[in-house]
């Protein structure tokens, strides 16, 4: 009986562990990369969460197909914005490149969508700046921020977007490529 016991008990356990070893891994496993709906762009983690960044690759994902193509291969968006809000002359969008043992990159794209001309602005800055200026009926950028030093975090690379009617700043716009802790 003790041995009957015994063997119930160390099976009992066997399978326990076996049905319970794949919920385990599928716990520990990092989620698959979510990519824009009808593109092959991926999502950052911080556009994972970012449900404002999330909606409008949804509603425009042929700009953001678009934009990340020219940003090149390896990025992924990290955060979209409408500018100046809901009348959208202009959508900023960001993008990063993590590379294990290579070089890292932070990348925007400031879309124009007026259609017309404007006087534009773009730059991302670590410890040097990068800018594009001038007159675009299309975009400006992309502006690209690359760097193999163990130090760059392209999420924390600052972004300045500027569009102008005239003299007057219509688009002024500063913030991050991503989350920046």
């Amino acid at each position: 009986m003790r041995k009957w016991l015994l063997r119930l008990t160390l099976s009992t356990v066997f399978i326990s562990s076996v049905l319970a070893a794949p919920q385990a891994l599928a716990q520990d496993a990092k989620p698959a990369s979510e990519k824009v709906p009808g593109t092959n762009v991926q999502l950052s983690q911080s556009a994972v969460r970012d449900p404002q960044t999330r909606a409008l690759a949804v509603a425009d994902p042929a700009a953001v197909q678009a934009s990340s193509l020219l940003c090149g291969s390896g990025y992924k968006l990290s955060y979209a914005e409408v500018l100046p809000d809901s009348r959208r002359f202009g959508t900023l969008f960001t993008y990063t490149k993590y590379v294990v043992g290579g070089a890292n990159g932070a990348c925007a794209v400031f879309d124009n969508n007026l259609g017309v001309k404007k006087r534009m602005k773009l730059k991302v800055c670590w410890t040097t700046c990068k800018v594009d200026e001038g007159s675009f009926s299309q975009y400006a950028g992309p502006v690209k921020y690359e760097s193999s030093a163990s130090s760059f975090d392209p999420a924390c690379a600052v972004v300045n977007a500027l569009m102008w009617e005239g003299n007057v700043a219509i688009i002024d716009r500063q913030t991050h490529v991503g989350a920046c802790d």
